[in-house]
């Protein structure tokens, strides 16, 4: 299960975790929202970083999708591929992760290396 802080920090400090993380041997991946369409529940910039370990920080949705994220990065971490996620109302699967505020949100899940 993972474990970690649904924040909404700074994303030099989320970065800077990042590369804390990687330094100490883990694989990470960042989450950043790229686009987002209507009313969304955080702006493009945000980020969430995963490790391969469980731990995360940030929040690209304040809770909404987080999960989903987090599953998806630790696929990212496990290949290397980078994945542009999009979550909206139209989109069953936002509805089944909890985002039914009204907006989309792009987000783009890549390895830190």
């Amino acid at each position: 299960m993972a474990r970690g802080t649904i924040s909404e920090r700074d994303p030099g400090d989320i970065l800077s975790l990042a590369l804390e993380w990687r330094r100490a041997g883990h694989g990470v991946a960042l989450a950043t929202v790229v686009k987002t369409w209507g009313s969304s529940p955080r702006p493009a910039g945000s980020n969430l970083v995963v490790a391969d370990d469980g731990a995360f920080e940030g929040s690209v949705s304040a809770g909404c999708v987080e999960g989903a994220v987090i599953e998806a990065a630790q696929g990212v971490i496990a290949t290397g591929e980078q994945r542009l996620l999009e979550y909206g109302v139209t989109n069953d699967e936002a509805w089944a992760v909890g985002l039914a505020c009204g907006g989309q949100i792009q987000i783009l899940v890549e390895r830190v290396e």
